[in-house]
């Protein structure tokens, strides 16, 4: 069999399908910008993806708000994908690439919380221009990767916040813009589909700012718009992937990636004129995903693959992000026309996790109470669609 129609059938359809399995991974992790298109062969290359997530996260515990025992109050998402390569010279090539690189969506249908929350929700959308340039050896050739990216921050809250003796609603919008950048090598023998890549991703600092839309505490209470700001810090990663054909038809492959979300302490957010000073504690450990899978062509238009993705979780006891672990398996089809449709499905579970650091909370009047929260292990699910084409 032609190692090289396998790298082709395999390499950018079926393997780029384990990026639903890291949507849902430690922290806030969702999506990683597809700069693998840069390996692809032709002059100019396309894809697009699209994935759909629905996590369940229901309390098993919850002292301060027990109405909210049994609430699912993690919200589903959407993560879309996109890159185009150009192909510059026979040794160069650039990519640009767009995707939602974090985020974090929950919503109440009763107040949560010290704040009162009802919904909170961030994404931060990575646009960015990587390039490769490859050098051929006496066997295999050796890329070296670089690039840097515009990560967009969108971040809303819908809550209860005191004002003076009193709680009214505040609804915050806060917006930032920071640029990183991206570095890698890879080594690949393409003919037999070998390709070993490792890639670093700098983190950014966040500094938003915004407005929040509250009442003054007056009589009657007046509508008022003040200014707001947030800041938190997100992490530096460090991804290391590898695939190879093992028999004809077949590829496997397989990816170790570190995240330093021991970097995210907090998420800051102030609204000084109405004495508004609050946030998100998370005190994260590192993060480590790993994934595994395999491929198969079945035909010359249908290959297919299957794969398992495990992380290890980031809480320390101050969160309730624990572990996950998703299986998948997904299609990737040809068309007359020369483009490839993929389609793949996951099933998400994600471990039963506790706080442990709110034991000694004050209440008010002098007050402390334990208002440790848990949630229980269950399963959520995730669906992927995509097309691409070259010329």
């Amino acid at each position: 069999m032609d190692i090289l129609r396998l790298k082709a059938l395999l390499g950018a359809g079926c393997v780029s399908l384990t990026l639903i399995g890291s949507v849902h991974a430690g922290g806030f992790s969702r999506g990683t910008a597809d700069t693998d298109i840069l390996f692809e062969d032709g002059n100019f290359n396309m894809r697009t993806s699209v994935t759909y997530v629905a996590p369940t996260r229901k309390y098993s515990v919850n002292p301060l708000n027990p109405y909210l025992i049994g609430v699912n109050y993690s919200d589903a998402y959407v993560v879309p994908s996109f890159a185009v390569k150009l192909k510059l010279t026979d040794n160069l090539s650039c990519a640009g690439t767009m995707t939602q690189s974090y985020g974090g969506d929950a919503s109440w249908p009763q107040s949560s919380g010290p704040l009162g929350k009802l919904s909170e929700n961030f994404t931060m959308y990575e646009y960015g221009v990587t390039c490769g340039v490859k050098y051929d050896l006496s066997k295999g050739r050796i890329w070296f990767l670089g690039g840097i990216y515009d990560e967009v921050t969108d971040y809303n809250l819908a809550a209860g916040a005191a004002l003076g003796s009193s709680f009214a609603p505040i609804h915050v919008n806060l917006n930032d813009s920071n640029v990183g950048w991206r570095a890698g090598v890879a080594y690949e023998i393409p003919e037999i589909a070998l390709r070993a890549q490792l890639m670093y991703r700098s983190g950014v600092s966040i500094n938003a700012s915004g407005e929040a839309n509250t009442f003054a505490p007056t009589s009657p209470p007046t509508p008022i718009t003040v200014p707001a700001t947030g800041d938190a810090q997100f992490p530096q990663s460090v991804e290391f992937k590898a695939q190879t054909g093992v028999a004809p038809g077949w590829l496997a492959y397989g990816s170790v990636k570190w995240t330093n979300w021991s970097v995210t302490k907090q998420l800051n957010l102030q609204v000084p004129l109405i004495g508004l000073n609050s946030g998100n504690d998370y005190f994260w450990r590192d993060g480590w995903t790993v994934t595994g899978g395999i491929g198969h062509k079945f035909n010359d238009w249908l290959s297919g693959t299957v794969f398992a993705t495990w992380d290890r979780g980031v809480s320390t006891g101050w969160d309730l992000t624990g572990a996950s672990y998703t299986l998948g398996t997904g299609v990737s089809m040809k068309d007359k026309m020369g483009g490839e449709l993929r389609l793949g499905v996951a099933a998400v579970y994600l471990a039963s996790v506790s706080e442990t650091q709110y034991s000694n909370y004050p209440v008010g009047g002098g007050n402390f109470a334990n208002i440790n929260r848990s949630v229980d292990g269950a399963w959520g699910y995730a669906f992927s669609g995509g097309y691409s084409f070259k010329w």
